[in-house]
């Protein structure tokens, strides 16, 4: 009775603005394609290289993972192995970053350290923890200095991971749709328009939002069925505020994590890098918009000054439809097994973590790096290649306070290892939920802890607005 469904991809992007003017060949977006383990092994080749494809009736230039925008959608299992052949057909460095996976941070698994120069190749090997959780995660460029230029112009994909949330019935039974949110900035030959120097430093954003390829989206629920919406925010900068209008629709997993329980929501905000899950029960027909709201990040103040128009790039004041959903009539093998239309009361336990071994402050803030010259700082420094900035010890828990004493937000993501929000401004979350990115509102105190477990070796920390890693706030953490 498991129905799963991927929506057309074929996203709007293009390159960076030296990229842009390459020659390029002429094709087309061609449908995605789910590349699944067998027999124990995920083994995929995957090319980055620019591309001109199709996008909503557009033609435009951007970055492609295997010619598509976004990249194929990798499916694995808990206890698989993985072998990525990964070659570089742009003409500037890159690498990939499989965000969430609890995997080595070293040699040839998740490393952010690499260098993939162009027209050369580099084979990722690493095996999927046979206890690890099953849930949504994603790959994408993680080449410092290069990563918002090469997200922006399109560099992303989907990670499945299917393991016991699947198995949960009304779960197994639901239709699935996933959703890749995506915005871009382009002229009217398709091609990326150059960021202006204020908002590069603030984080790009474009006007156009792409959902899977398609503005808006279109989803279908079955009546007495269950929608399973799994939501991934691929964008450089840009935050959404969603709202299903005038219809239920209950939280189930975050970044990858199954909840205790589903929870409702009147509305939903996703940071860029955050996932979120979602089942929609076919309960009232009719036709119901899944709208963006306006969210402020904490540049419009400092827009309202510098700018005439008195909005950011891209940075839309109204209410955007991204999506429709719709009721199906139950035919062509849509029909639902008795009760499968059913939330389920439980999903899965949450490990409840022991008090801290030891806890860390972490202070974001704007301001001038003298040694680099970077405005964005972590504990008044900004991100040095080969300076350790914060050395942990595996099997050990820390608490860390993470304080924002800068006007805008700043979304925290941790490479290699999930954390669990304890606090914001001392108040206790109201549910409690696995992450592995949280945003961090201006002026804001936020307490996560962090169990440190399996792997050694060092990765990064980093606020998850693209540009503002590029330019300093990051970190690196060395597990002993």
């Amino acid at each position: 009775m498991q129905r799963r469904r991927f929506l057309t991809l074929s996203t709007v992007t293009v390159a960076g603005l030296l990229l842009s003017r390459c020659a390029v060949p002429q094709s087309t977006s061609p449908p995605p394609r789910i590349l699944t383990s067998r027999s124990g092994l995920l083994k995929v080749n995957l090319k980055a290289e620019l591309k001109q494809v199709f996008v909503a009736g557009k033609q435009a230039t951007l970055m492609t993972y295997n010619g598509q925008v976004p990249g194929p959608i990798l499916e694995t299992r808990p206890g698989d192995d993985v072998e990525i052949r990964f070659t570089n057909g742009l003409s500037q460095p890159t690498n990939l970053h499989f965000h969430g996976l609890h995997i080595s941070p070293s040699s040839n698994g998740d490393n952010p350290f690499l260098e993939v120069l162009p027209e050369e190749g580099f084979t990722y090997r690493f095996s999927i923890p046979a206890d690890h959780p099953g849930g949504l995660y994603w790959y994408h460029p993680h080449y410092h200095g290069k990563v918002a230029e090469q997200v922006f112009g399109g560099l992303a994909g989907v990670i499945i991971v299917r393991g016991t949330v699947d198995e949960i019935p009304a779960i197994a039974n639901a239709t699935e749709e996933i959703l890749v949110l995506q915005d871009f900035d382009l002229d009217l030959r398709g091609r990326l328009k150059p960021p202006s120097p204020v908002f590069r430093k603030w984080g790009r954003q474009g006007d156009l939002i792409a959902i899977n390829g398609k503005t808006p989206a279109r989803l279908t629920v079955v009546p007495g069925g269950l929608l399973r919406l799994r939501l991934l925010n691929a964008s450089a900068s840009r935050f959404y505020r969603l709202q299903l209008e005038n219809h239920p629709w209950y939280l189930i997993a975050l970044d990858g994590h199954a909840l205790e329980a589903p929870q409702e929501m009147p509305e939903l905000l996703l940071a860029p890098g955050e996932r979120a899950e979602l089942l929609i029960p076919g309960s009232s027909p009719g036709e119901y918009r899944l709208m963006n709201l306006p969210y402020d990040r904490g540049i419009q103040a400092m827009v309202n000054s510098m700018e005439p128009s008195g909005t950011a790039d891209g940075d839309s004041q109204e209410p955007v439809r991204i999506a429709t959903l719709t009721y199906g009539d139950g035919t062509e093998g849509e029909a639902m097994v008795l009760g499968a239309g059913t939330l389920p009361e439980m999903l899965l336990p949450i490990e409840t973590l022991p008090e801290p071994d030891r806890v860390r402050e972490f202070v974001f803030d704007h301001g001038i790096d003298a040694e680099t010259g970077q405005p964005f700082l972590i504990n008044g420094k900004s991100f040095k290649h080969h300076r350790v900035d914060t050395q942990v010890s595996l099997d050990t828990v820390e608490d860390w306070v993470l304080i924002n004493k800068a006007g805008m937000d700043h979304p925290f993501h941790l490479h290699t290892n999930p954390f669990q929000v304890i606090s914001r401004n001392d108040q206790p979350e109201p549910f409690k939920a696995w992450k592995d990115v949280v945003n961090i509102r201006a002026y804001e105190t936020v307490r996560i802890r962090i169990p440190f477990r399996d792997y050694d070796g060092q990765t990064v920390y980093h606020c998850h607005i693209l540009d503002h890693e590029d330019q300093g706030m990051m970190g690196i953490i060395e597990m002993v």
